[in-house]
């Protein structure tokens, strides 16, 4: 089985969290040691962690909320809700590239299921040259791709992937998040995407409201091939 994923998605609020969260979820339910990290996160606001994505990542993995674990998962937090370089710069900070690809590969263990979530999109900037893109291939682990089922996502999916596959990045599968008010039903959505891919594409419902809703996924991560 694969020991580490990074979930990357076509754009932001596609439903990368949650995924990532469920992936986290299911490992732990199968008795597996489990690490979560979302190096880089804009729009963290610091007095309310609870509605953070760091914080659901950690909920979701079965650690506890401190200091230290939020550190170590969320190194680079930014107040504003923009793409990293520019939220940097709005606290006159910049991104670390080297420092941040040093954290993750650092994270990672032989004895441990390591999932780690990426910010914005595929091609979201986090300095003055890298992007997200160059994060994933220079870790050198698996990518899930996230998208939606609005209109335009089988066309962002594709783009999406056809970037990843440039960079010789694995692509263990594309997950299409139900979105609100799909204009189609979300298996003619997977069906299409799947048409065009030489990934799997796996459906994942609009689930049901509250504060663990990766906890009634479907069980994504037996889905992925190893």
């Amino acid at each position: 089985m694969t020991r580490a994923l990074f979930i990357t998605a076509t754009g932001t609020d596609i439903g990368k969290t949650l995924v990532a969260c469920t992936l986290a979820h299911q490992a732990r339910a199968q008795g597996l040691a489990v690490r979560v990290l979302k190096p880089v996160a804009t729009g963290f606001d610091e007095m309310n962690i609870g509605e953070t994505d760091t914080y659901n990542l950690l909920t979701a993995a079965g650690l506890p909320i401190t200091a230290e674990t939020l550190t170590s998962c969320t190194p680079w937090r930014f107040k504003a809700p923009l793409a990293p370089d520019m939220a940097a710069r709005r606290e006159g900070r910049h991104v670390d590239f080297g420092a941040a690809l040093a954290h993750c590969r650092a994270s990672l263990h032989p004895d441990h299921f390591t999932v780690i979530e990426g910010v914005g999109g595929t091609m979201v900037p986090l300095g003055a040259r890298e992007t997200v893109r160059d994060l994933i291939a220079e870790l050198e682990v698996p990518a899930v791709l996230v998208t939606g089922s609005y209109l335009g996502a089988i066309s962002h999916a594709l783009t999406a992937l056809e970037s990843l596959l440039q960079r010789q990045i694995t692509v263990r599968a594309i997950v299409v998040s139900e979105s609100r008010g799909a204009p189609a039903p979300l298996s003619e959505t997977c069906e299409a995407i799947a048409a065009h891919a030489e990934v799997p594409v796996l459906p994942l419902p609009r689930l049901a409201g509250g504060p663990r809703p990766w906890e009634t996924a479907p069980p994504l991560l037996e889905l992925l091939p190893s």
